[in-house]
């Protein structure tokens, strides 16, 4: 379940730039870049400014939007993202402090159990444990 929960927050810290980097994009003015043409060549262009824009929606799937409707998806596409990662980072925590407070359980009853064998022993004057009595060790 930690494992789970850590490799969702992991992938959110990736997605979460990448929306953002998205949604710094400028949109009402031309920009200049440079594209892969071939491995060695990357031309210069100029992308005047446009009226719609095109997301990756997963699945190989693309859709053309309006700016103002994609800008408003990739809003609310960042929330989410950013609230899921918090609740990861909330749900990480309760985990530990769950772990912990089952180890701290498991070693009192271990001890629990070493002092009952312990008072048994006294009171039997010190008789040899049975062979057959299966001993209990903290981490098996």
């Amino acid at each position: 379940m930690e494992v789970n929960t850590q490799r969702r927050a992991a992938g959110l810290k990736e997605k979460v730039p990448d929306i953002q980097k998205t949604l710094d994009m400028p949109g009402s003015e031309t920009l200049e870049t440079t594209f892969e043409l071939n491995d060695t060549l990357y031309p210069k262009a100029v992308i005047p400014p446009t009226d719609e824009v095109y997301l990756w929606l997963g699945a190989n799937v693309m859709l053309a939007y309006p700016v103002a409707e994609a800008e408003t998806l990739l809003e609310s596409k960042l929330a989410t993202a950013q609230q899921s990662l918090e609740n990861c980072e909330e749900d990480l925590d309760f985990l530990r402090e769950q772990i912990t407070t089952l180890e701290v359980a498991t070693a009192r009853l271990y001890n629990w159990e070493v002092t009952m064998k312990r008072k048994e022993k006294a009171e039997n004057g010190g008789d040899e444990e049975p062979a057959d009595q299966k001993r209990i060790l903290p981490n098996g």
